[in-house]
């Protein structure tokens, strides 16, 4: 089922309202371009002290400790955690299998959405964004930027972009990894029909460089949960597969595979040491994005 996607319906108002109670903060240092929000793994002179080192020629003053200049007679400089602004990287799926949806929303069209509203939440705290959406390779890229203003291109190159290809998701994360060249926070959504060993290669290389992944698996309900009856023909969408079959013949092994399929998607995500959150199609992206925000300050917090 193909869903045509309009500019107008990619900003889901529950989905912002809730979302900007929440914000998105990095969870780990990130190299920004400007100071801003986020801790950065250079040291400066903000606002939350970090160490003292001894003072040096050309240091300003203005940031010597007196008092431990009065005990021990020795010059020391106060040291602070320099606050920045991230860059995240909407790594997006347009390929056929998500195209599928068994009611009015596509699992393309939630991918979208969620995308479209990650990049003006992300926006608005005036952190930047970079839009990418891939299937055999990258299709879609949109360079960094941190302009709320630039959220109406965002939606229109969403909402333009038509599934027609296969999936390499392994490639798409390479190519990411190679143009992030600081550390910042790669988001993918995607339903992740692709080769594992691939995905978790990927992520491992985004992780090497420093960065952030979180994974948004998009999964329609009919797709986990196989409520089909009578007989059925079933089409591959990223193939020539069709198969006519009686569904309660085959649910248990299916239902069996879909959880052992999420299971190891999962254990790839703990291994990587990045957040996997299911995006079941069946609820709201207000629900589902509030869920997982209001969950990562709850971890941040800690």
């Amino acid at each position: 089922m193909e869903q045509t996607s309009s500019h107008r319906d990619l900003l889901d108002a529950d989905a912002i309202a809730r979302g900007e109670t929440l914000g998105i903060l990095a969870r780990t240092v990130v190299e920004g371009y400007r100071v801003g929000e986020h801790r950065s793994p250079f040291r400066g002179f903000a606002i939350e002290f970090s160490q003292h080192r001894e003072y040096t020629p050309g240091d300003d003053i203005r940031h010597l400790d007196w008092k431990v200049l009065g005990r021990t007679d020795r010059y020391y400089i106060k040291q602070y955690e320099q606050d920045t602004n991230f860059v995240a990287h909407l790594l997006i799926d347009g390929s056929s299998s998500m195209n599928y949806g068994s009611g009015k929303i596509t699992k393309l069209h939630y991918a979208k959405a969620l995308g479209a509203c990650l990049a003006y939440l992300i926006l608005l705290q005036r952190d930047a964004v970079a839009l990418h959406v891939f299937d055999t390779e990258l299709r879609e890229t949109m360079t960094r930027t941190d302009n709320l203003e630039k959220i109406h291109s965002i939606m229109d190159r969403l909402a333009a972009f038509k599934a027609t290809e296969q999936t390499r998701i392994g490639a798409a994360l390479n190519d990411i990894a190679r143009m992030t060249k600081a550390r910042g926070i790669v988001m993918v959504i995607s339903d992740l029909f692709d080769d594992e060993e691939a995905l978790e290669k990927g992520i491992r290389q985004i992780r090497f460089g420093g960065s952030e992944v979180v994974v948004f698996h998009v999964m329609d309900p009919y797709e986990l949960e196989f409520p089909f009856h009578g007989t059925v023909e079933f089409i591959g969408l990223e193939g020539t597969l069709r198969m006519k079959t009686t569904p309660a013949a085959i649910r248990k092994s299916y239902l069996k595979s879909m959880n052992d399929f999420r299971r190891r998607v999962h254990e790839i995500c703990d291994r990587s040491g990045c957040h996997y959150i299911l995006a079941n199609t069946g609820l709201s992206l207000g629900e589902m994005l509030s869920g997982y925000l209001a969950f990562r300050h709850k971890v941040a917090a800690r």
